[in-house]
């Protein structure tokens, strides 16, 4: 996923004075010639910000490890209630961080792949393997018997990709398009609720999509302010406007209701906030030119 950074700015040239010495021919009037240079070209210093991101981004993978290792556990163990509980949580920390964990190969598809992801590249159910693989047994099947390779192969990939996060090159475009990328992600799959089609826990990876995007934006606030503040402030509205629609279906645990629960207008809602955010999101890379 490494692409070329778009984010260069142009500073102000200098001044090249040229003259002819021919003091023969010169006037006493004459002035010398000056002549403007081409403005060259800087790349914008996102340096801090690249390192910022990075740590989040170290961050989110360390928990997302230890939060599958708990639900790995509990899952084999046999405890299905407990495994229900910690799955949605534990996947919310790689949702927030997707723009750099979907980076590697077929990790992500191994982690995160439907079932209907693997039947579209005309693969059998017997390759289809993570996250929602698991999904289908507690919810589905209620059980954890004979899945125990699965969940095991789960933590072996998570662990990998912890592995290999931490070698990951940042940029500012894989930040950028990645903020647009994750509010994508909510608005065209998962608004249909098709991501989470078992268990139903679509709004915990909505919220954690939305904070991932947040993240970058604030992240790069600062550089944003210094060149439109109007924009900024677009942001900060088009946010709140979504967070307040997905705290409308919080629970009092913290957690969200189930995704069934919401009607034909509450998903239209969120799908309008989730796209008029998206289009000021994607002015990001566009004001840092």
């Amino acid at each position: 996923m490494k692409k070329k950074s778009l984010l260069s700015v142009l500073v102000a040239g200098g001044i090249l004075i040229t003259g002819c010495e021919n003091t023969e021919e010169l006037k006493k009037d004459d002035k010398p010639a000056t002549e403007e240079t081409e403005p060259a070209a800087q790349e914008v210093d996102l340096s801090t910000e690249l390192s910022s991101y990075q740590e989040f981004a170290f961050e989110q993978m360390d928990q997302f490890l230890l939060e599958t290792e708990k639900f790995v556990n509990l899952f084999k163990a046999g405890d299905i209630e407990g495994a229900k509980a910690a799955y949605a949580p534990a996947r919310m920390y790689f949702e927030r961080s997707e723009p750099i964990a979907e980076s590697f190969g077929d990790l992500d598809p191994r982690i995160d792949g439907r079932l209907a992801d693997i039947q579209e590249e005309g693969k059998g159910e017997e390759e289809w393997s993570g996250y929602h693989k698991l999904e289908h047994a507690l919810w589905v099947e209620n059980k954890t018997a004979g899945y125990e390779g699965v969940a095991d192969q789960l933590l072996a990939d998570v662990k990998e990709l912890h592995a290999l996060v931490q070698t990951v090159d940042v940029t500012a475009d894989l930040m950028i398009t990645g903020a647009v990328d994750l509010l994508n992600e909510v608005s065209t799959s998962k608004i249909t609720g098709e991501e989470e089609i078992y268990s139903h826990t679509d709004l915990y990876d909505f919220k954690a999509n939305i904070e991932g995007a947040e993240k970058i934006f604030e992240i790069l606030r600062p550089k944003l302010e210094a060149k439109d503040k109007e924009l900024v402030a677009t942001l900060d509205e088009k946010f709140k406007a979504v967070d307040d629609l997905l705290a409308q279906h919080a629970t009092a645990n913290g957690g969200y209701v189930s995704y069934e629960e919401l009607t034909e207008d509450h998903t239209k809602a969120l799908a309008t906030a989730v796209n008029q955010l998206g289009e000021p999101l994607s002015q990001m890379g566009i004001i840092l030119e």
